[in-house]
């Protein structure tokens, strides 16, 4: 109600237009993404129950449930009852390359930057997704990690663990330290940031790339169905916008 109260807008006109407005990143007139073949001996990724069950029984019950209204305390109390049907479900997914749409659905709900937001620009989209679907992720990336490690650049301290940005600042400082104290010698450092770098990737080019990082394929094809086909609808209140399908991006305010 807050939203609505800000930006002036009758309430059942207020998601539409913010919905779009998150999604105007996505790619116009974009063609359906291609799975690649997978190669002979490709190896399907297989996840064990033991895994599954962990991964049910350390969800935080007080996380808001995405839009299936799947209670988060319900998954974690009776993650031993569903551990065997949910492990033959993401099996499947695995083995077929094949997300559910249900599984991508995201309600976004728009947090003020600031005390008095003015424009659409200065809410944040924070993405509510279905918890199951977010076990689902952590246990696909956690094997992802354990593949790529030895790829990465060994100065990429984002989304590693046990690496934060203190680390990065502190390698900077070293390095440019490093060369000053040296006579006749000086440091330049030129700092980029991506403007809304994970709205404007295209997946199938992020696909393309962690296949040339040893990947296999046929993950890389359950990951494109992943990033693709994504209906999100905002949420304002008790106001829900219609359903847009995103092709483009990836989530990264995931509550």
């Amino acid at each position: 109600m807050h939203a609505e109260k800000e930006l002036h807008l009758p309430p059942p006109l207020t998601c539409q237009p913010l919905n779009t407005f998150f999604a105007r990143f996505e790619v116009q007139n974009s063609t359906t993404a291609q799975k690649t073949p997978p190669p002979p001996g490709d190896q399907v990724m297989t996840l064990s129950p033991d895994s599954v069950r962990r991964s049910l029984s350390r969800i935080n019950a007080r996380k808001a449930p995405g839009p299936d209204n799947i209670p988060g305390r319900v998954l974690r109390d009776c993650a031993v009852e569903l551990t065997d049907v949910f492990t033959d479900i993401f099996n499947i997914s695995l083995n077929q390359a094949f997300v559910p749409t249900c599984f991508k659905a995201t309600t976004i709900i728009p947090v003020p930057k600031k005390s008095s937001p003015s424009c659409f620009n200065d809410y944040r989209p924070v993405a509510l997704t279905p918890i199951l679907m977010k076990c689902f992720e952590r246990l696909v990336m956690q094997h992802i990690k354990s593949v790529l490690p030895p790829s990465l650049d060994p100065f990429q301290f984002a989304y590693r663990p046990n690496r934060s940005t203190d680390d990065a600042i502190s390698t900077a400082l070293h390095s440019a330290l490093t060369h000053l104290d040296r006579k006749d010698s000086y440091v330049r450092m030129l700092f980029i940031d991506f403007s809304s770098a994970f709205n404007t990737i295209i997946p199938q080019q992020l696909t393309q790339k962690l296949v040339q990082l040893g990947l296999n394929t046929s993950l890389c094809n359950w990951l494109l169905d992943f990033l693709t086909g994504r209906p999100q609808a905002v949420r304002v209140g008790s106001n829900t916008s219609s359903t847009i399908i995103l092709n483009t991006g990836a989530l990264r305010d995931v509550c």
